[in-house]
Parts: structure tokens; sequence; C-alpha cells
């Protein structure tokens, strides 16, 4: 795919959706971690019906921390894996008060030393809490991306670096956004949405699906 092309495509993701941020609930930048951390293996419905409970008694680490394991877990436990998400939860908490002064870091490094928390959230940190350029690459985007011809890669780092890479400066605030969402909603695992597509015409898809 050429340079013109996938400025047409985030051009036209942009017209569509000038603002987009992530579905998931939150009002400050550790709540989105917490959020993130719970996302993984989970819908974002799914998360958001439980941090609704949740953040009300206790958003910062200092009240997850008196909540406890067993107290958290009755806030989480709708969430797949929430045994392993509640202890890493209150370890990561742990750090942030001890380390951090009960704040969220805004560097990848200090963000991937907390326990639950891989690359792609700490992309998603950077980029939706604190403004950075990055691209937190998830299921949807490494499709859309491989499917569209945007930036085809084989593994989940080579289509973070290929994006990071290919798409236009101007774009790359938001551009993942708009990837997670075309990829949720029209761009879909089992059957895109190719008539629906408002960048169909420069997919390069060769298997496209006629509604």
């Amino acid at each position: 795919m050429n340079r013109e092309k996938r400025q047409a495509i985030f051009t036209r993701l942009r017209d569509a959706n000038p603002n987009p941020t992530t579905e998931l609930q939150y009002q400050s930048a550790f709540e989105l971690l917490i959020a993130v951390i719970l996302s993984a293996q989970a819908t974002d419905v799914g998360v958001n019906k439980a941090t609704r409970r949740l953040f009300p008694v206790a958003n910062t680490p200092e009240a997850i921390l008196e909540l406890g394991e067993d107290g958290l877990k009755t806030y989480i436990k709708t969430i797949g894996l929430f045994n392993s998400k509640a202890k890493n939860i209150l370890q990561t908490c742990q750090i942030l008060v001890t380390a951090h002064h009960s704040q969220v870091p805004e560097n990848r490094e200090a963000l991937e030393a907390l326990p639950g928390v891989g690359r792609k959230t700490a992309n998603v940190v950077l980029n939706t809490a604190f403004g950075q350029p990055t691209m937190a690459v998830d299921t949807h985007i490494f499709r859309v991306s491989n499917r569209t011809g945007i930036a085809p890669g084989k593994t989940v780092r080579e289509v973070e670096d290929r994006l990071l890479r290919l798409v236009p400066q101007s774009f790359m605030l938001n551009a993942h956004h708009w990837l997670i969402l075309h990829g949720r909603y029209t761009c879909t695992a089992r059957k895109p949405r190719c008539g629906a597509c408002l960048i169909e015409d420069l997919c390069e898809y060769k298997a496209k699906v006629v509604d």
C-alpha cells in the first residue's frame, strides 16, 4: 500500500470520527490503568460493568489496597481471569504507592514494570491518558492492518513497528482508536462488512465480502 492510500484511509476515518477514544469508562489515568489490566481476554462492556461498581468505592491505589484481595474480587469476579488480575492489581497499587507517589508513571519502562502490564497495556495508557503517539496493537488492529494492507506483519510487534513508521504523523495520536473501532464494528473477524465500509475502495483485501 502506498503513502497516498494510507493518507486517504486515515483522512476518511478521521472525518467520520474526529475525536475517537477508548470504549473503556474512566475518569483518571489510574482508573484507565486498572480498566486496561482488567480488559485482557475480556470485553470492554464486561469491564465497564465491573468498574461502574468498583470505582465509586475504590479509585485510588490506597483505596484498592484497603479493599484487599477478597474485597477486590467481589467487584471483578464477573471478569475472566479475575483471580490473577486481582493479585496483579494489588501488587501494582503497592508499587504505585511506594515508588511513584500513588501516580501512574508516564514512561514505558516504569509502566511495563507493573504486574499485569505488558507492552499493549502500556501503549494504551501512554496514548489515551498521556497523549503520547503510541500504537497498542490488539487482535482488531492486527487483523485490520494485515487484511487491508495498511501495515502487514507476522507478529504483533512487527505490525506495531510498521504502523509507527507508516501511519502519517498527523493521524498518529488517534490512529489506534480508529483501527480498533474499525475492526470491532466493520472489519470484523468472521465476516467483514465490506459493503458498509467507508474505506472499501482503498482496502487491498482480495477476498472482499459482498453483502
